[in-house]
């Protein structure tokens, strides 16, 4: 999409607004605007750029602080005036060195996170890695995890354990990602299995 055919006409200034998102965790990072030259530069280099109405130019996330943010994707909102940029963080978000420039929950989108974990295992199998000891034994050594942990949880479930259950079930989320890797599945894909499901 280019520039020109955003609908600007509701902005005095010309500047379109940027919400950024993790793409991974899907948590909201920081709100942004964009000019043309912004928006092209962000578009070549594919690191988010964006324009300081206090500094009036163009500064590059991370430029100085090396926490750049790689675009994945760009969405505009239905009316055209409006951009979500969909990113991978290299670091803290924030000046004040936290994720999200939002005070959000810190664990917000944790178990996408440990999905990109996982397979970062998977890619690089580093020694010492339960999840790397996982990956070798392969798909029937994870399966079973998998299947002994849903017996534990719903052991812990029957018997009233709270705390136990919670433990238990985590477990099996974990397991169950690693057997999602094994098998070349993400959550995405679980997510859109669902949505087929529910029309």
């Amino acid at each position: 999409m280019k520039y020109e055919e955003f609908n600007l006409s509701k902005n005095a200034d010309g500047l379109l607004p940027v919400v950024v998102q993790d793409c991974e965790t899907l948590k909201v990072l920081m709100v942004a605007y964009m000019n043309q030259e912004a928006y092209e530069k962000t578009c070549q280099t594919g690191k988010a750029t964006f324009y300081s109405r206090t500094r009036g130019q163009l500064w590059t996330k991370g430029e100085t602080s090396g926490n750049f943010i790689e675009v994945v994707k760009m969405y505009p909102d239905c009316d055209n005036d409006t951009l979500l940029l969909m990113g991978r963080p290299v670091g803290p978000t924030c000046h004040r060195g936290t994720v999200s420039c939002f005070d959000t929950p810190d664990n917000e989108g944790f178990i996408r996170h440990l999905q990109g974990v996982i397979q970062g295992r998977h890619a690089q199998m580093p020694e010492g890695s339960y999840t790397t000891h996982l990956f070798t034994k392969g798909v029937n050594k994870i399966a079973q995890k998998v299947g002994e942990e849903a017996v534990e949880t719903v052991i812990e479930a029957i018997d009233g354990n709270r705390e136990r259950y919670l433990y238990e079930a985590s477990d099996l989320i974990y397991h169950l990602l690693v057997l999602n890797e094994q098998m070349g599945f993400t959550i995405a894909d679980m997510e859109a299995e669902l949505a087929s499901r529910h029309k």
